[in-house]
C-alpha cells in the first residue's frame, strides 16, 4: 500500500472465540486477531459504543492496527499473568507483533480514565501494516468533529472526546486507511485517550507505553497472592484476571459481560444486553475470590450491594446498572444488522423487573461465606442479610422467573431450594450475629416448610432425582448446587440421582450440558450448552467424593477455551463455536469455583 484507501466494508466479525479482551477495570475493547478493535464503549461497560462493528456492522465503527494484507497468525497469548496481549503475524520473511492493553491505575495522576496503547513491531525485515481508525459514536453511528491538537487526532462529540496520537508521528485521518511501514528496532506505538465531560488529557506515546508496563507489573504482583498449589493455577489465573478486569472498579460490581446482543442462536432473537450487573452472577465471584484469599475483592462487591440494594429494599432486584440504579428498559437497535445477521441487537434487559427467588440465596450464601472467611458483617451489612431473608420467609411460596429468567412464572425448584439456602445461611450468620427470637423462629418454620415441600413435590420417585419444577419430569442443570447446600448430605441417594441425571438426560456432548431440555423455555429457536453448567458439574462431582472423573471433566472442559483462555456464555455442540455475550463472568467464577472444589475434595476422593 502506498496511500490512504477507504475502510474495507467486506470484513466480517470474526468467530467470537478469536476476540482478545483488552479492560481497564472501567470498560473494555474486543479486538480480533486481525488486530480490529471491533467493540468498545465509553465512558463505561454500558455506555455509547465508540467502535461498535461487532454487532453494528461496518457503519458502527472499528480500529484495526495489523498488516496490510491478510496474514497467518503464529502466536497470540496474553503475556503471562497480565492483562497486556500480544500478536504476531507472519508476513513474507518478516513477522509483525502487536502488543496492546488499557491502563488500569490511573488515581493520583493526571491520566484519562481510559488510555489504549497499542504498539506494532517487526522482527528480521520491514512489514507493510495498516492502521484504521474510524470511530462511529451511538446508536446512530454518530461521525466526529475533527480537530488536530499538538501531535493527536482529536475526535469530538458533546461531551465525549477521543484523541489519537502516534510515534512515529502518523497522517491519519478517520474513516481511511493508512498505510505505514514498520522496521525492525523502530516500533509504532499508538495512543488512544478517551475524555468525558472532563478535559481530555493528551499522554505521549512512550509515557504511555511506561504507564502500561507499570501496569503489567502491578497485574504480576496480583496474581503472585493466588495459591501455587491451585489445581489448574495457569487457567484459574487467566479466570480470575478476566472477572476482575470485568469489575467497574469505581463501585466495585461486576458486569456479567462487556458486550450486548452477541447470539446465543446465531442468526436468531436470542440476544440480549450483559453490560449491567446481576447480583446472583457477582455472588458467585464472592466465593470465588474468597477461595482463593482475595477478601478485599468480595467485601468491595458486598458493599456495592449493600448500596446499590437501598432503594428497593428489602427487595432484591434481578439486576441493576454499574451503579446501582434500574436497568433502562430493554428496546431494540433499529437497523443494527447484529453478529452474523442475528437482530435484534438490544440495550436494556427486560429481566430487571422480574422476581427471581434464587438471587436471595445467592446473595446470603456469599454473605455467609464472608463471614466464614473471619470477616465480620457490618451492621448494615447484616441488617440488609436479615431485609432478604425476611423476604424469602415472607414470599417463598409465590412462582418466580428462576435462574434462567423465563417471561412465564413457574414453581422452579431450584428456586425454592436457593431460598432454603438464603434462610439457612442467614441463620447460620445469626449465630454471631443479633437476631431478635421472633425473627429467627420464623425464619426456622419458612427453611423447614421449604425443605419439606421440596422433598415432596420437587423429586420424582420413580427417576430418583430432584426435577425442574412442580408437575414436570423436566430437569434443569441449576440443581447441581445440591451438593453445596447442606438440605440432603452430598452422597445421598437423591443427590447422586440428580447429578447423574442431569449429566446423562442434559448432555450436549462430551463434557457440555443443556441448562434445560432445548425449546423448553418459550422463545423461537434454540441454543447451545450453557458453559457454567458444565463447571457446576466438576463442582458437584468433587463435593461427593468422585474428584477423579472431576479433574478429567475438568482437563476437557480447558480444551474448550477460546485461544486466549476466554469462555462465552453458551457453545455450539456441534461446531465448538462461542456463543452469547462474551466473555462471561459467569463462566470464569464457575471455572475458578470448580477448580477450588478439586482442591477441597474429600481426602477419601484423593
Amino acid at each position: 500500500m502506498t496511500d490512504g484507501t477507504d475502510l474495507a466494508p467486506a470484513r466480517r466479525p470474526a468467530p467470537i472465540r478469536d476476540y482478545g479482551l483488552l479492560g481497564d477495570t472501567r470498560t473494555a475493547a474486543l479486538v480480533a486477531d486481525d488486530g480490529g478493535i471491533d467493540w468498545l464503549c465509553v465512558p463505561r461497560f454500558d455506555g455509547e459504543p465508540l467502535f461498535g462493528r461487532l454487532v453494528g456492522g461496518p457503519e458502527a465503527g472499528t480500529f484495526r492496527v495489523g498488516p496490510a494484507r491478510p496474514a497467518t497468525v503464529v502466536d497470540r497469548r496474553y503475556r503471562q499473568h497480565t492483562a497486556t496481549l500480544e500478536t504476531t503475524w507472519a508476513v513474507g520473511g518478516g513477522s509483525l507483533t502487536l502488543t496492546e492493553g488499557m491502563v488500569t491505575e490511573v488515581k493520583g495522576r493526571l491520566l484519562p480514565t481510559t488510555l489504549l496503547v497499542r504498539r506494532l513491531s517487526a522482527e528480521h525485515e520491514a512489514v507493510e501494516a495498516v492502521v484504521e481508525f474510524d470511530p462511529r459514536l451511538g446508536a446512530l453511528h454518530r461521525r466526529p468533529r475533527i480537530h488536530h491538537r499538538r501531535q493527536a487526532l482529536v475526535c469530538s462529540w458533546g461531551s465525549v472526546a477521543v484523541s489519537l496520537s502516534s510515534a512515529p508521528e502518523l497522517a491519519i485521518e478517520t474513516g481511511r486507511a493508512t498505510p505505514i511501514t514498520v522496521r525492525p528496532g523502530n516500533p509504532v506505538t499508538l495512543v488512544l485517550a478517551v475524555a468525558h465531560r472532563e478535559p481530555l488529557i493528551h499522554v505521549e506515546p512512550a509515557a504511555a507505553w511506561d504507564l502500561l508496563v507499570e501496569d503489567e507489573n502491578r497485574w504480576r504482583d496480583w496474581t503472585t497472592e493466588i495459591d501455587e498449589s491451585l489445581p489448574f493455577r495457569e487457567a484459574v489465573v487467566r479466570s480470575l484476571l478476566t472477572m476482575r478486569l470485568l469489575t467497574y472498579s469505581p463501585s466495585q460490581a461486576p458486569v456479567a459481560a462487556p458486550t450486548t446482543s452477541l447470539p446465543e442462536d446465531p442468526g436468531g432473537m436470542r440476544n440480549w444486553d450483559y453490560r449491567y450487573v446481576w447480583p446472583r452472577d457477582a455472588s458467585i465471584g464472592v466465593s470465588a475470590f474468597l477461595g482463593v484469599g482475595k477478601a478485599r475483592e468480595a467485601h468491595g462487591f458486598l458493599a456495592w450491594l449493600l448500596h446499590a440494594s437501598r432503594l428497593q429494599r428489602p427487595r432484591l432486584p434481578a439486576l441493576l446498572t454499574l451503579h446501582g440504579r434500574h436497568v433502562p428498559a430493554e428496546r431494540d437497535l433499529p437497523g443494527w444488522p447484529g453478529y452474523l445477521a442475528s437482530v435484534p441487537v438490544r440495550i436494556g434487559n427486560g429481566a430487571a423487573g422480574q422476581h427471581q427467588l434464587d438471587g436471595y440465596g445467592w446473595v446470603v450464601d456469599a454473605a455467609w461465606a464472608f463471614a466464614q472467611a473471619g470477616q465480620r458483617l457490618y451492621s448494615e451489612t447484616w441488617r440488609a442479610v436479615r431485609g432478604f431473608a425476611d423476604v424469602v420467609a415472607r414470599c417463598w411460596q409465590e412462582p418466580d422467573a428462576g435462574i434462567w429468567e423465563v417471561r412465564e412464572p413457574a414453581q422452579h425448584v431450584h428456586s425454592k431450594l436457593m431460598g432454603w439456602l438464603a434462610l439457612d445461611r442467614a441463620l447460620r450468620i445469626a449465630d454471631t450475629h443479633p437476631l431478635p427470637d421472633r425473627q429467627r423462629r420464623r425464619w426456622q418454620e419458612a427453611r423447614d416448610a421449604i425443605a419439606a415441600e421440596v422433598r415432596t413435590r420437587g423429586f420424582d420417585p420413580e427417576a430418583g432425582c430432584y426435577v425442574r419444577g412442580y408437575g414436570t419430569p423436566d430437569l434443569d442443570a441449576a440443581l447441581l448446587v445440591l451438593p453445596l447446600l447442606d438440605l440432603d448430605s452430598a452422597d445421598s441417594p437423591r443427590v447422586r440421582g440428580t447429578i447423574d441425571a442431569v449429566r446423562d438426560r442434559l448432555s450436549a456432548g462430551g463434557p457440555l450440558l443443556y441448562r434445560y431440555p432445548p425449546g423448553r423455555d418459550g422463545f423461537p429457536g434454540g441454543e447451545g450448552a450453557f458453559l457454567p453448567c458444565s463447571f457446576w458439574l466438576v463442582q458437584a462431582l468433587a463435593r461427593t467424593g468422585r474428584r477423579r472423573e472431576a479433574v478429567e471433566l475438568f482437563q476437557t472442559l480447558l480444551d474448550h477455551a477460546s485461544p486466549l483462555g476466554l469462555y462465552a456464555e453458551e457453545m455450539d455442540p456441534a461446531t465448538g463455536a462461542h456463543l452469547g455475550n462474551y466473555p462471561q463472568t459467569l463462566t470464569h467464577a464457575a471455572l475458578v469455583q470448580a477448580a477450588l472444589a478439586i482442591r477441597d475434595a474429600p481426602p477419601a476422593a484423593r
